[in-house]
């Protein structure tokens, strides 16, 4: 069947045999594939389809109506619910656009003999997975559980690339930090890397408790052979995470060492500050005494008191000024 002939929301829609060979089907022949007694399954790819096109699909697949409802939309907590002997699972996607992480949802039912994957927003095309099982017909032979397993270590593998470049971008934030001159964009973008790292691990944490959930789910039984791929991209999600936390805690650290190194630096400038006006009292206060319009002042008549007065008014500054050096404040 030419593919061309599909809906434009509809990707691929393809039926793999039992030797995970490949051979394109219409939406109409869903059901005359799902009613042969063989060991094929059915792989649908979709993305933000329209809601009469979910409707035809549940009728096709038998698909529950609250799964349905839920996959119309784009704004789902990631879980896993059981509906029957199939699943149905909302994970959180996300990648790098414009230098800045965009966040998306995949949508997946799966059953003993189909697979629809859905997507919504930022979330990149599973024609590469498909493409790259497809060269490996022996996994496609496996059933569904294989193909569920590549995409969720596809979106798993997307996550590490990210992290990886807010690891790189606090690397060069923390020479920022402690730069000699407060940058108030540094703060800024500091704010911003932790609301982004927190964003993401709203999307990698939960799907740790999906990846969990799914080899323990009684109601749908991972194979034995399949069992193991689960665990590996479980550990991969549990990397991620581990890296996630520990940059949200050194963005964390990095904020207050930031607001304290200019509190220190305020701090110092107003030592100084303080150190001048010291300087400055001292001469104030002895000119401020003589400037007193008083006509019997014992020192006024003096040959020398003028010059003593300069004297004695540079001796003081020059004391306090040796004083305030020796104490840093200067």
């Amino acid at each position: 069947m030419d593919q061309t002939s599909l809906p434009n929301c509809v990707v691929n829609c393809a039926a793999y045999d039992c030797n995970g060979l490949r051979k394109d089907i219409s939406l109409d022949a869903i059901s005359d594939v799902l009613a042969m007694d063989d060991d094929s399954f059915v792989w649908v790819g979709l993305y933000e389809p329209e809601a009469h096109l979910l409707d035809k699909l549940q009728e096709e697949f038998a698909l529950h109506d609250l799964a349905v409802e839920d996959a119309q939309s784009a704004h789902q907590r990631p879980k896993i619910e059981t509906y029957g002997n199939s699943l149905f699972l909302a994970v959180h996607t996300a990648q790098k656009v414009d230098g800045h992480v965009k966040f998306g949802e995949t949508h997946v039912f799966i059953g003993p003999r189909f697979l629809i994957t859905v997507r919504h927003d930022a979330s990149l095309s599973y024609s590469s997975v498909r493409q790259r099982l497809e060269r490996e017909p022996e996994v496609l032979a496996r059933g569904p559980t294989a193909a569920l397993h590549a995409v969720l270590d596809f979106v798993v593998d997307n996550y590490q690339p990210i992290a990886t470049d807010f690891e790189n971008e606090l690397d060069a934030l923390e020479q920022d930090v402690f730069a000699e001159s407060y940058k108030r964009g540094t703060i800024q973008r500091l704010y911003e890397l932790r609301k982004e790292l927190t964003r993401m691990r709203l999307a990698v944490a939960p799907m740790q408790d999906i990846l969990s959930q799914l080899t323990r789910t009684p109601a749908f039984q991972i194979p034995d052979e399949v069992r193991p791929y689960f665990r590996d991209v479980y550990d991969h999600a549990v990397r991620v995470g581990d890296t996630i936390d520990t940059l949200r805690e050194m963005v964390t650290a990095a904020m207050s060492v930031n607001l304290s190194l200019v509190t220190i630096a305020q701090g110092e400038v107003v030592k100084k500050l303080a150190g001048w006006a010291g300087l400055l009292a001292a001469p104030t206060l002895i000119a401020s005494w003589y400037g007193m319009n008083f006509e019997h002042m014992p020192e006024l008549p003096g040959q020398y008191s003028y010059a003593v007065l300069i004297g004695v008014v540079a001796l003081v500054c020059v004391a306090l000024y040796l004083y305030l050096k020796k104490i840093d404040w200067l």
